[in-house]
């Protein structure tokens, strides 16, 4: 059994660095290992989309709004987890720094779409998903993430 104030910062560290790598999994499984992923189709159908908005604005035109705020939201939305993560758990000072990784990790998902043929790689993704991330960071400044940063770091 886990005593005091160390035991106690010891296992918030562990249950907080294990659901953040279920969330890692989770993102990774609907964005490059869902449904049709093969490694037999390495380097065959993947797509690049690198003209920014151009399927949100059709589907504006289309009057397609849950689509749109599926699309649109969500890929901000999947990444904020990861800027509250670095920020207000792991303490990472720098936001620009935090907003480099999660650029990082975007870049990677879409490459790995790319690679697999798995989804379209766009550049979309890669703008809402950075801002997800930085919404994070910003998130992470709040008192309420910082009260369980005080857990474990002091």
């Amino acid at each position: 059994m886990i005593q005091g104030k160390t035991g106690r910062r010891k296992a918030f560290k562990i249950i907080t660095t294990l659901l953040f790598l279920l969330y890692i999994a989770a993102v990774l499984k609907i964005t490059v290992f869902r449904q049709g992923f093969d490694v037999r189709c390495f380097l065959q159908d993947g797509t690049v989309n690198l003209t920014v908005m151009q399927e949100y604005i059709f589907l504006l035109q289309k009057g397609m709004w849950g689509r749109f705020i599926y699309l649109f939201v969500g890929n901000i939305v999947w990444f904020i987890p990861l800027g509250l993560y670095l920020k207000g758990i792991m303490q990472v000072k720098r936001t620009w720094l935090i907003v480099l990784i999660g650029f990082a990790f975007s870049l990677m998902i879409e490459s790995m779409q790319y690679f697999w043929g798995t989804g379209i790689s766009e550049a979309d993704d890669l703008i809402l998903n950075t801002l997800g991330t930085f919404i994070g960071a910003m998130l992470g400044r709040l008192k309420f993430f910082k009260y369980f940063a005080d857990i474990l770091y002091n």
